[in-house]
């Protein structure tokens, strides 16, 4: 099997400006996430930007730059520009890893582009891991996916799924947490991007919605490693520090 990751990467955000840049243990953030996507066995690791300022630090630290167009509103669109400018064939499988995963185990980059690839007949492949907090389960910025019997998607949502009607609140083995990383074909890649953003993605905010919705097949697997959380505030990246910090 061969694969590509792509990781997306952009200076602005709300919560924590220049987040791609901001200092981990001694290293920007950006190299942490490129360092464990090059230990993957990806064949070729991007990372896709339109910030001068993101390109410079990666070329910086060795890392392969595709400068992208400003316009883009998801990671996915920029990933799909690199593919269509690289001639990447239709077939090919590309890893979306986010740029503020410092922690992101390079086993499960493996394990989802493994998965795509035992899925010929898959567009998308993602992760999941099982939910055992309450308090996760009821929480909107938790994204949970619901699975039919073999795997395949059949929704994720911000609310509470399946909701146990006899147990309110209740987790059930089927409630499980989304991990944001993403295997695509170039074909379903470059489709997908195509796409205006659908019903249901505009009400939950939901890209992977839009897949669904126009037919894509997505295939979910249980990590096998479960990373921690991402960098989206100040006391994320604290916690992100202390990981590092700690790492043996």
């Amino acid at each position: 099997m061969a694969f590509r990751v792509v990781i997306p990467a952009r200076f602005d955000s709300s919560r924590l400006p220049g987040k791609a840049l901001l200092m981990l243990a001694g290293k920007p953030m950006l190299q942490w996430v490129h360092e464990r996507a090059t230990s993957s066995r990806a064949s070729e690791v991007v990372i896709a930007t339109d910030d001068e300022r993101i390109a410079s630090a990666a070329r910086g630290f060795g890392a392969q730059v595709a400068m992208t167009a400003r316009s883009h509103l998801s990671g996915t669109d920029r990933i799909a520009e690199v593919a269509a400018a690289r001639g990447w064939p239709e077939g090919d499988i590309v890893v979306n890893v986010q740029g503020d995963e410092p922690l992101i185990p390079p086993v499960i980059i493996d394990q989802v582009a493994q998965l795509l690839d035992t899925h010929a007949r898959a567009d998308i492949a993602t992760l999941a891991a099982r939910l055992d907090q309450a308090a996760d389960f009821n929480d909107p910025n938790v994204v949970k996916v619901a699975c039919d019997a073999t795997g395949r998607a059949l929704y994720f949502s911000r609310a509470p799924i399946p909701w146990n009607r006899d147990a309110p609140a209740t987790l059930t083995p089927a409630s499980l947490r989304h991990i944001g990383i993403y295997a695509y074909r170039v074909g379903a890649l470059r489709r997908l991007a195509g796409l205006s953003p659908s019903r249901l993605e505009l009400i939950e905010k939901l890209e992977q919605l839009r897949a669904l919705e126009s037919g894509m097949e997505i295939r979910v697997e249980l990590a096998k490693e479960r990373p921690l959380a991402d960098v989206n505030t100040a006391a994320d990246l604290e916690r992100a520090e202390r990981a590092l910090t700690l790492r043996p």
